[in-house]
């Protein structure tokens, strides 16, 4: 059975500048914006980074998405159905990094799966 390792964690932002602000000083993470995704990356010194995402329908305010390590996002879908959960954003290629899916868990909350470019 795969690892289902903790990648990424997105905090959705109405104003990412200032969150990367608050964050960054509050928690020493590394602060990389990227305008031409609307979005924001951090990374702590040590395990898991993240971004903020602009607040949308997607990303509500009150909404942190934690994102698990894939080796087969569609399987995994397949899966999250059959066991009751949703598919909320099916799997999508982000531009040179890999591949991410929005589920819902048969409760109604929000989490996503990644596969990288180079997995492994």
């Amino acid at each position: 059975m795969s690892k289902r390792n903790i990648v990424h964690v997105e905090i959705p932002a109405a104003d990412q500048a200032a969150a990367g602000k608050f964050y960054g000083e509050l928690f020493g993470w590394k602060i990389s914006p990227m305008p031409e995704m609307n979005y924001t990356m951090w990374e702590p010194e040590e395990g898991p980074g993240g971004g903020f995402p602009g607040v949308s329908d997607e990303s509500p305010a009150v909404q942190v998405t934690v994102y698990f390590d894939s080796e087969d996002i569609d399987a995994d879908l397949k899966k999250i159905e059959k066991l009751g959960g949703k598919v909320v954003h099916p799997k999508a290629e982000i531009p040179g990094m890999g591949w991410f899916a929005l589920f819902s868990d048969p409760t109604g909350n929000v989490l996503a799966l990644y596969t990288g470019m180079n997995p492994g």
